[in-house]
């Protein structure tokens, strides 16, 4: 697949996510919710990494701490929901 299509798929799925964000936000306030949010930007986080960034063949060692950086925050914030 060439690049420009790689990153257009990257980007529709970005404003979908980012749409879904959106919408779970105006559901109202629930740790479910809450937690269906935080799942959203986590696999928003993922899609940067791996599409736009185009580390899904970089090192191991590289994609951990690129992704281990938005888990460990929507962690922070799951527990102090808690």
């Amino acid at each position: 697949m060439s690049a420009s299509k790689t990153l257009l798929i990257c980007w529709l799925g970005l404003v979908l996510l980012s749409v879904g964000t959106v919408a779970l936000g105006g559901l109202g306030t629930s740790l479910a919710l809450a937690g269906g949010m935080l799942a959203v930007a986590l696999g928003k986080a993922w899609l940067i990494t791996d599409g736009f960034m185009e580390l899904r063949h970089a090192p191991l060692f590289w994609r951990v701490l690129l992704f281990g950086w938005p888990l460990a925050m929507a962690g922070g914030v799951w527990l102090t929901l808690l």
